[in-house]
């Protein structure tokens, strides 16, 4: 595949990916909305099918919507590495689109948020114990298991399997089986930082936040922190790569 159809693949898979994964935060926590207060698990369901659909778009491309994802699979030699700086730059800026297109959706909301300085958190993670290296720790574990699935999950195997049962494995799902996983992440490993397991969906709303989204009263973007959701999802998938390395699926 050229490396203009990555690109326009992956940037619109990812805009997808973070306007559906942000408007569920933003449906949840601003005020006027009808989803406003739907709680943990509504989120992470919100995310988890974001995940699906951004992917389902971007298969073209491989739908990989994330530079961790990107950067294992290089690793594990199933992406070529010239094709890793199209990939992630797309992503990026899909991140930010996203980010701006959530915005459009709820603008009127945003308008009448009673707490315009605390609105970060609709775009982008953050700890709710802040401590560096545990924050780290948590994003490397919560992408380990995405990345780990991805390389190890059993494939297809066509024809029947033994006792004449087909054995269809993981894969089968598709970027269900994606969605599936990142749901589990979010709603086992996601309470310490928010789990980004992603660096282009935390930075490129983050960006968008603070150099682009014209909200009266917003606060901060928090660049303090905003290297933990990057550096931490790419020695996750780093770690999970290199185990496939050793032991092949």
């Amino acid at each position: 595949m050229s490396a203009g159809s990555i690109f326009l693949w992956e940037l619109l898979g990812t805009a997808v990916l973070v306007m559906l994964g942000t408007g569920v935060v933003a449906n949840h926590a601003l005020r006027r909305t009808n989803g406003n207060g739907g709680g943990i698990l509504f989120i992470n369901i919100g995310w988890g099918f974001a995940v699906f659909t951004g992917a389902s778009i971007a298969a073209p491309s491989g739908a990989h919507l994330n530079p961790a994802v990107t950067l294992a699979l290089a690793v594990a030699d199933k992406t070529d590495w010239s094709d890793v700086p199209v990939y992630m730059l797309a992503q990026l800026l899909g991140g930010v689109i996203g980010a701006v297109l959530c915005w459009a959706t709820y603008k009127l909301q945003f308008d009448h948020h009673d707490d315009p300085a605390g609105t970060l958190g609709v775009f982008s993670t953050a700890p709710t114990i802040r401590n560096s290296f545990w924050n780290v720790v948590t994003e490397v574990l919560g992408t380990f298991v995405l990345i780990a699935f991805i390389l190890f999950s059993p494939t297809f195997k066509p024809g029947p399997g033994e006792g004449g049962i087909p054995d269809f494995g993981n894969s089968a799902l598709g970027y269900a089986g994606v969605a599936f996983v990142v749901l589990v992440i979010g709603t086992s490993l996601g309470g310490p930082t928010g789990y980004a397991i992603n660096p282009a969906r935390d930075l490129g709303p983050r960006l968008a936040y603070a150099f682009v989204l014209p909200i009266k009263g917003k606060g901060k973007a928090d660049w303090a922190y905003s290297w933990v959701p990057v550096v931490g999802p790419l020695l996750g998938a780093v770690l999970a790569a290199l185990l496939y390395l050793a032991y092949p699926a």
